[in-house]
């Protein structure tokens, strides 16, 4: 029996389950502020040698880190996003100096809770990620935060 094809079936399958593991774990929780306001703050969890791209990114660069908030009565979205920790460097993939972030991403959203009635809300993200050898393709997931 030729014991090279199980070898390479086997190193086969661990590299595509390797590949599709995300290098990137993201949660968001939601923190109460004074007078019907509040905080939606996402993070993103990278795994070492990873990055992920800012809300504003060049266009002739990677996909941008997007948000898209489930509209519901019980919350109003304020403002822009905000984001935490991002800084600028060069990444040679895409021949330009981008802004992203290494190890964790945060994002914040302000929201008015105008009633004491609240709910969860779907929140869509949509990013792409990259080390220094390749970029993954670009991911949506759904997130969901509860808003009391």
């Amino acid at each position: 029996m030729n014991l090279k094809l199980p070898y390479f079936a086997l190193l086969f399958i661990l590299n595509v389950l390797h590949a599709q593991k995300d290098p990137v774990r993201w949660v968001a929780k939601y923190t109460p502020q004074r007078d019907g306001r509040g905080i939606i703050e996402i993070t993103g969890l990278l795994d070492k040698g990873w990055h992920t791209y800012s809300t504003k990114t060049k266009a002739d660069g990677p996909i941008p880190t997007s948000f898209t908030f489930q509209p519901a009565p019980f919350y109003q979205t304020v403002g822009d996003i905000q984001e935490i920790g991002v800084h600028e460097e060069y990444v040679a993939a895409f021949d330009a100096k981008l802004a992203l972030f290494s190890e964790k991403a945060t994002f914040l959203q302000y929201v008015n809770v105008p009633g004491p009635k609240g709910g969860k809300v779907k929140i869509t993200v949509e990013y792409m990620c990259c080390n220094d050898n390749m970029c993954l393709p670009p991911k949506t997931i759904d997130l969901w935060v509860e808003i009391k």
